[in-house]
This record gives structure tokens, C-alpha cells and sequence, in this order.
């Protein structure tokens, strides 16, 4: 009886060590296992066995990870105070420095994703916040991947959501749009002049050439102005066309 209980119980303990020793990860999971407090090896995915109380295992998910970073509050270069907050993709490409190099990687990428958006922001101006945030988030994305390198984290793309600025800079930035769009209809407007009168001239020159032309020209707005229904016309009548006149009855037999 005695030797049956103690089957039934070695049983027992076997059954229990193979449930604690058998693991089993997804593809996207990884295993760092520790042998007595000593990194080991990366193991998975599929089946294996950890040893109990001789080895540990701490699961690393390599998925990417969409990680939102809070609104921060950027001064920048032109002295704007504005509010950002952005996106960062990441994920683990090697689980043993994730786990070893750093005490959590979400939170450790988290804050250095903060600090990164201050600084590469409050070095341009707020045009370029605007204007050119493909260019900012290819920046912020270099500084990040670059110093979490050591950490085992690729930084994949950093975006940019929301650039809110104060109520006031909103009214400044109105403002100059439409003292802008005022410049350019005033310069078009000169440019409009400059060019008529270069037509004038050349117009004066070619008159020049062939004096009775005005006098056709003067006889042909007359005409115009005749088809209007107003029945009083003052206009001037230049002495050039009198001494015509006067000229063509000198002239006749």
C-alpha cells in the first residue's frame, strides 16, 4: 500500500514538473531564458523545455508596437509656444538586450520619445513645424533609432499628429496670410501697369510712324462713343485735324 502511494505521488510530481518545464511561444514571441541568474540563449518559437527553480524565462513579444506620445509643450526656434504630440513604431529585434539592457523598454523609448520631439522640434522654426513635418519626423526617427540601438529596439517611423497653437498666434498667422495674399495682388497689379505701359509705348512709336493714324484712330472713337444712347458728347478736338481740314480746302481748285 505504502509503495503505491508513493507511485501515485512521484506520478504526481513528474506530471507537475513536465507542466512547469513545457513551454510553448507564438511565432511573433520570443524566450530569454536565465540559467541560475545567467543569460543562456533566446529560444522559441514552438515547443521546448525550461528547467524549473534552475532556469527562468522572460517572454518578448517582437511585434510592432504603436506607442502614442503624449502632448508636449515645444518652444520653438522663433520663440512659439506650441503643443505636439506624435506616433512612434517600434519593435524588438533582439530580445536578450531588451530584457537585459534596459528594466522596460516601453517605458525607457516612451520617455526618450518625449525628450527626442522637444528637442529636434525647438530647433526649427514654426514654418517648419508646419510646412515640413516629413522632414522633422525623418529627424526624430533618426535621433530615437539611433539611441535605442544599444537597447535592441528599431525605431521604424515617427509621425506627427497635431502642431496647436494659441488662439492669439492663430489670429497673428491669419493676419500675415492675408498681408501676403495683399503683396502679391499688389505686385501683380504693378506688374499688370508695367507691361500696359510698355504696350503704350510701343503703340506711340508705331502712331509716330504714320501721323494720319491718330486721326483714324480719333475718327474710329468717335464712332464708339456716337453708339452709346447719351445725346451730348464733349470730347477734345485736336488742332492737328483742324489744320488738316485747313489744309485740304487750301488745296482745292
Amino acid at each position: 500500500m505504502i509503495t503505491t502511494y508513493f507511485v501515485v505521488f512521484l506520478a504526481v510530481i513528474v506530471l507537475m514538473f513536465l507542466f512547469a518545464a513545457i513551454k510553448v511561444l507564438r511565432e511573433y514571441e520570443r524566450g530569454v531564458i536565465f540559467l541560475l541568474g545567467r543569460f543562456y540563449k533566446v529560444k522559441g518559437p514552438g515547443l521546448f523545455i525550461v528547467i524549473p527553480i534552475i532556469q527562468q524565462m522572460v517572454k518578448v513579444d517582437l511585434r510592432t508596437i504603436v506607442m502614442d506620445v503624449p502632448t508636449q509643450d515645444v518652444i520653438s526656434r522663433d520663440n512659439v509656444s506650441v503643443k505636439v504630440n506624435a506616433i512612434v513604431f517600434f519593435r524588438v529585434i533582439d530580445p536578450a538586450n531588451a530584457i537585459i539592457q534596459v528594466e522596460n523598454y516601453f517605458e525607457a523609448t516612451s520617455q526618450l520619445a518625449q525628450t527626442t520631439l522637444r528637442s529636434v522640434l525647438g530647433q526649427h522654426e514654426l514654418d517648419e513645424m508646419l510646412a515640413g513635418r516629413e522632414k522633422l519626423n525623418i529627424d526624430i526617427q533618426g535621433v530615437l533609432d539611433q539611441q535605442t540601438d544599444a537597447w535592441g529596439i528599431k525605431v521604424s517611423n515617427v509621425e506627427i499628429k497635431h502642431v496647436d497653437l494659441d488662439e492669439s498666434m492663430v489670429r497673428a498667422i491669419a493676419r500675415q496670410a492675408e498681408a501676403e495674399r495683399e503683396r502679391r495682388a499688389k505686385v501683380i497689379h504693378a506688374e499688370g501697369e508695367f507691361q500696359a505701359s510698355q504696350r503704350l509705348v510701343e503703340a506711340a512709336k508705331t502712331l509716330a510712324q504714320a501721323p494720319r493714324a491718330i486721326e483714324l484712330r480719333y475718327l474710329q472713337t468717335l464712332t464708339e462713343v456716337a453708339g452709346d444712347r447719351s445725346s451730348t458728347f464733349v470730347f477734345p478736338l485736336p488742332m492737328e485735324i483742324l489744320s488738316a481740314l485747313k489744309t485740304g480746302q487750301d488745296t482745292k481748285p
